[in-house]
C-alpha cells in the first residue's frame, strides 16, 4: 500500500533534490570534490530521514521527532572529512566540507516543512559560493600553495637573508632546501601564500640581487 506517500512527501523530495542539486552543479562547475550527485543525495537522504522522524511519531504517536534526525549530524561529520585533503603541509576541500554540512541542514529544513527557509539558505548559500569566490579570485585573496626558486652567485649569508624576510612577513616556508648547484647556489623551499603576499615576497628577495621565481605547487581549490 502507498498510503503513507502522498504529494507533499514527494513535493519535499523533489524540493531537496532540487536545491541540493543547484548548489552541487556549482561545486561541479568549479571542479570541487563533492559535486552534483553529491550534494543532491545527501540533500534527499537529509530531507529523508527528517520525514521519517516526523512520520514515525505521527504515526505511532510517540517517541522523539528530533531522534533520527539528530544522527544525521554526527553522519554528514563522517563525510565531510572524507572530502577534507592534506598535501603537501596544506589542507585543501574545508569549503566542500562546510558546503555539505550546510547542504544537509537545508535537506532537513525542508523534511521539517520550513521550505522558505530552506530556499532561503539555499539562495545565500550559492550567494557565498559564487560571489564571494569571485571576490578572492579578483583580489587574490585565496591562498596557494607556491614553490620558490632562488639562485645566487655566493651562498653568503642569502639563507639567514630569506628566512628573515619571510617571517617579517608571517610565511612559514616548508620543505626546505639549500644546495650548490651549476647554476649557483640554489634555497628552494614551499609556502602558503596569497597573490598579494607573492608578489612582496619575490620583490623582497628579488632586491638582494639574486634570481627568484615561483610556480604554484598544484592547482588552486577553494576550501
Amino acid at each position: 500500500m502507498l498510503y503513507d506517500l502522498n504529494l507533499y512527501i514527494i513535493g519535499k523530495l523533489i524540493l531537496a533534490a532540487a536545491l541540493g542539486g543547484l548548489v552541487g552543479l556549482e561545486r561541479e562547475i568549479s571542479h570541487k570534490p563533492a559535486g552534483l550527485r553529491t550534494n543532491m543525495l545527501i540533500c534527499m537522504g537529509a530531507a529523508l530521514f527528517t520525514i521519517i522522524s516526523t512520520e514515525t511519531v505521527r504515526a505511532f504517536g510517540a517517541g522523539d521527532p528530533a531522534r533520527i534526525a539528530a544522527q544525521i549530524i554526527p553522519g554528514i561529520g563522517f563525510i565531510g572529512a572524507g572530502v577534507v585533503i592534506r598535501e603537501r603541509g596544506t589542507i585543501i576541500g574545508i569549503t566542500s566540507a562546510a558546503t555539505i554540512f550546510m547542504v544537509a541542514s537545508i535537506g532537513m529544513a525542508v523534511g521539517s516543512g520550513l521550505i522558505a527557509t530552506a530556499v532561503f539558505a539555499s539562495l545565500l548559500l550559492l550567494g557565498s559560493l559564487v560571489v564571494l569566490g569571485k571576490v578572492e579570485q579578483r583580489f587574490g585573496l585565496h591562498a596557494r600553495m607556491m614553490n620558490f626558486r632562488i639562485i645566487a652567485a655566493e651562498a653568503g649569508n642569502l639563507v639567514e637573508r630569506v628566512r628573515l624576510i619571510a617571517d617579517d612577513l608571517g610565511i612559514e616556508p616548508r620543505h626546505w632546501r639549500a644546495d650548490k648547484t651549476e647554476r649557483g647556489f640554489l634555497i628552494e623551499f614551499d609556502a602558503e601564500v596569497t597573490v598579494p603576499e607573492e608578489r612582496i615576497l619575490l620583490r623582497r628577495i628579488g632586491a638582494l640581487h639574486v634570481q627568484v621565481e615561483a610556480r604554484p605547487v598544484r592547482a588552486v581549490t577553494s576550501i
